[in-house]
């Protein structure tokens, strides 16, 4: 390295001066190296490829730990995903970004790692962050770490190479860190973390928000920069909300108010501002949708988006630290999102792996301008296969209907139904505002009017196990009301795993619409997207006797009130090449 730093500090001095348009600094020449390479990330064995849990087209890295997805993008027509990896072990430490590109967001090939712990700034710890296009189309990473004294601060990480497709190798500016908590700012030094994508406000001034807390008041704490380095906190918050605790992960982005496109992180008329953030306290990603003032550099939820964890989620589920890009290259939206292990930390260790993403998902405002809608991205339907087509069938009360012809450890599957007889609905207890506590109450098995119907998936030979994904119709005075359950309390033998059973409302009106279900099943993932993507859940389950070949795949009526499935489509999925 000491023969080369002379001639590549001057070359990056340069380069880092163009890229931001501002005066000069000096920039450290490389990352020092790092004792885990690119064989540690690709090295495996043959009892881990052939686990019966591990996912066939959902990602994920060959072994040890994974969590939030971090800096998403799309450059030189190249996809880039880096996640949050310990490189030694099945559990959270030692982070480091890994990277893996695709062009298909399906198939991924992996690379070094982008940004692992070489400064002061980062010392104790690499940490989430996201990527912003400076206007000369340069990507540039903004991210948390974590100094020698344990605080959390912001560094920024810019690509050596902008001529590579790849981003195979990333610098880091000496200036880091470039926000930190101090005595000044009073913020919260253990609190202060993953900043966002950044954006130019009105005022030509770089934006970025970064997740915090004071008490129990959550904070989306506002940065403003003339150049992208040197970094002043606004005296306000983008957004607060007391009693929601600390903000992980923020997110903050514009939505067509009318139309599927996406839409890129800029100034523009006929938008309205999804604000996303984790909440650390329950582990649930929830947003709102409102108003984005440029002047005042203000958010305000529209009236009935409600902040904190009674409001909307993305997943219902096992979904957690989410990341957003603009695909510019479709002009759509991508949502990623982090699914962690359902299984006790012992069997992760024993099966030397934890933690998978979610299949990469397209978002959109709905046509109410109440929420957002979710669907998986078109490229995953190249992985079906061998299509199975049923009938129209009234399936009546206490039907089970096997599927056979498809491989149900690794199926795409499509079902509508058509519901009669709403007259005959159950009335919704007015204290039942908790869909999850509902359908804890009301599994698949507690047989109700209209419904339980819908799937039973992973499902063995003799019932001992199975996970069902299903619906229940209430009536509430005049409306009726949709519930979208999935229901894990059968889906394991093994009395270790977490097998929580989720719920959601889906916004369907029975009455003119069908009540439509898609699953993706990948072995130990059951990806569930109820109404068209209005309502999602995700579930992580561990089968001992539905595994490969023994799985079976059941649509069913558990209801007293016959149900029409108008539509069935299932496929086989082939195994997508990750990693």
């Amino acid at each position: 390295m000491a023969t080369s730093f002379s001639s590549l500090t001057l070359r990056l001095f340069f380069f880092f001066a163009v890229l931001l348009g501002h005066g000069v600094f000096e920039l450290e020449a490389s990352h020092h190296i790092y004792d885990q390479t690119l064989q540690s990330l690709e090295s495996t064995d043959s009892t881990s490829i052939t686990q019966p849990y591990r996912t066939g087209y959902h990602f994920q890295p060959p072994k040890n730990w994974m969590n939030d997805p971090n800096g998403p993008m799309i450059y030189k027509g190249i996809y880039h995903l880096f996640y949050q990896y310990n490189p030694k072990e099945a559990v959270w430490g030692n982070i480091v970004w890994a990277h893996s590109t695709s062009r298909d967001l399906v198939n991924w090939t992996p690379h070094k790692f982008a940004i692992y712990p070489s400064q002061p700034g980062d010392i104790n710890g690499t940490w989430s962050g996201s990527a912003t296009f400076l206007p000369n189309g340069t990507p540039a990473i903004l991210y948390t770490g974590i100094n020698p004294q344990n605080q959390q601060v912001q560094n920024l990480a810019m690509p050596k190479n902008t001529s590579d497709p790849y981003l195979l190798d990333w610098v880091k500016t000496p200036r880091n860190p470039l926000m930190a908590p101090n005595a000044q700012n009073q913020i919260n030094a253990t609190s202060f973390r993953d900043p966002t994508t950044a954006w130019l406000g009105a005022d030509g001034r770089w934006k970025v928000i970064i997740g915090s807390k004071i008490h129990r008041r959550g904070l989306a704490i506002l940065y403003t920069s003339k150049d992208f380095i040197n970094w002043v906190k606004a005296k306000h918050p983008l957004h607060s909300a007391e009693g929601t605790g600390m903000w992980e992960c923020p997110d903050f982005f514009p939505v067509l108010a009318n139309g599927k496109n996406g839409v890129d992180l800029k100034i523009q008329k006929g938008v309205k501002y999804v604000l996303k953030f984790s909440l650390d306290d329950t582990k649930h990603d929830h947003y709102t949708i409102g108003d984005y003032d440029h002047v005042k550099d203000i958010y305000t939820p529209n009236r009935g988006s409600t902040d904190g964890d009674s409001g909307l989620r993305y997943d219902y589920g096992k979904f957690y630290a989410s990341k957003t890009f603009f695909d510019s290259a479709k002009n759509r939206r991508i949502l990623w999102g982090w699914s962690n292990e359902s299984s006790s930390v012992s069997d992760d260790i024993k099966k030397g792996w934890a933690g998978i993403q979610a299949i990469p998902r397209v978002i959109w405002l709905g046509k109410s301008g109440k929420q957002l809608i979710q669907w998986p991205i078109e490229e995953i339907e190249k992985l079906r296969t061998n299509p199975i087509n049923l009938p129209r069938k009234v399936l009546k009360k206490g039907s089970v209907l096997q599927v056979a012809g498809v491989t149900a450890a690794q199926a795409d599957v499509e079902i509508s139904f058509k519901v009669s007889n709403l007259e005959k609905a159950e009335v919704l207890n007015p204290s039942w505002t908790n869909p999850q506590l509902v359908c804890s109450r009301k599994g698949a098995s507690v047989r109700g009017s209209l419904g339980p119907f819908g799937l039973l998936v992973l499902a063995s030979n003799g019932f001992e196990e199975y996970t069902s994904v299903f619906f229940r119709i209430f009536k509430r005075q005049n409306k009726y009301v949709v519930l979208m359950c999935s229901d894990q309390s059968r889906s394991s033998l093994n009395p270790g795993n977490d097998k929580t059973t989720y719920g959601a409302f889906v916004d369907v009106d029975p009455v003119h619409e069908q009540i439509s279900l898609r699953s993706l099943i990948d072995h130990s993932v059951v990806e569930s997207f109820g109404g068209g993507g209005k309502s999602c859940i995700l579930t992580r389950v561990y089968p001992q006797l539905a595994i490969n070949e023994a799985a079976h795949l059941h649509a069913f009526n558990n209801g007293s009130e016959s149900v029409t499935i108008t539509r069935f489509s299932a496929w086989s999925m082939k195994k997508a090449r990750i990693n």
